[in-house]
């Protein structure tokens, strides 16, 4: 048997009697660290062989993984932390699992896009998962759509490397949207900050979800008032152009509309 297995994302005991289980009998475990993954089998006393299976060599070592299998391998997939497949290495694996007609399983467990959501406290009956954004600009701006066109609250994944860069983006697509900046889950100094964009954090360390919330906009309600104040505050860090877009898409109005209303306000 192939097992997807999750791991913790932060405290260790967070993974279940069956995940150990599993991990202890299998004869192979691919890693997408096998450094990173051996603080956690060292802490269970897991000793199966470990190989590495990160997205560097996924392609290969999916075929290489598939031969094992053929050769009697019972073959458990981690990453460093949380699900397999979902932003971390796998996909490419369980669609060839699904070609090959190769029966494989799934151990659940954490995962750092709900436990945010949840921590986040907004609405949880319709939400949708992102990722990471792409630091391509055009892929970005493909996410950015998607991400505006959604109606519901939005999850992403960031590093302390990309995640004001990401919070400026979603400044640009979406306004100024409330979120809730997720680190440090399960551990000592878990911590959930609410902020409004544009935002930015001083010294950004580890690593984030990011939980939008999604306010539907009652089109009655939105008051010139209310369009000059969001501008103003779009026009600190953006130019004219792209301020008037951000609240066109927004308020679904004309570009004609705000570039007279800031004419007349300026």
């Amino acid at each position: 048997m192939i097992y997807f297995v999750s791991t913790p994302i932060g405290n260790l005991e967070d993974i279940s009697y069956r995940a150990v289980n599993v991990l202890r009998e299998v004869d192979i475990i691919a890693c997408e660290d096998t450094r990173h993954s051996k603080i956690l089998l060292d802490h269970y006393e897991i000793k199966a062989k470990t190989i590495a299976y990160h997205k560097f060599n996924e392609q290969n070592s999916a075929d290489g993984i598939i031969e094992l299998h053929r050769q009697g391998k019972d073959i458990a997939i981690i990453s460093d932390a949380g699900m397999p497949v979902i932003s971390d290495p796998g996909n490419i694996l369980a669609k060839k699992l699904i070609e090959n007609d190769i029966k494989f399983t799934i151990i659940p467990g954490a995962n750092a896009g709900l436990s945010a959501l949840i921590l986040s406290g907004f609405d949880a009956d319709k939400f949708a998962f992102f990722g990471f954004l792409s630091e391509k600009n055009k892929e970005l701006k493909r996410q950015l759509e998607a991400i505006t066109n959604f109606h519901g609250t939005r999850i992403l994944y960031s590093s302390k490397y990309n995640v004001n860069k990401d919070l400026s983006s979603l400044y640009s697509a979406l306004g100024n949207v409330r979120v809730a900046i997720v680190s440090e889950i399960t551990k000592m100094h878990e911590k959930t900050e609410f902020v409004t964009l544009p935002y930015s954090l001083a010294e950004p360390k580890g690593e984030f979800v990011l939980v939008v919330e999604y306010m539907a906009q009652d089109q009655e309600e939105i008051t010139d008032e209310l369009l000059l104040n969001e501008l103003k505050n779009i026009l600190k860090i953006e130019d004219k152009n792209t301020a008037f877009k951000i609240l066109q898409k927004k308020y679904n109005l004309t570009k004609s509309y705000i570039y007279n209303l800031y004419e007349k306000n300026k």
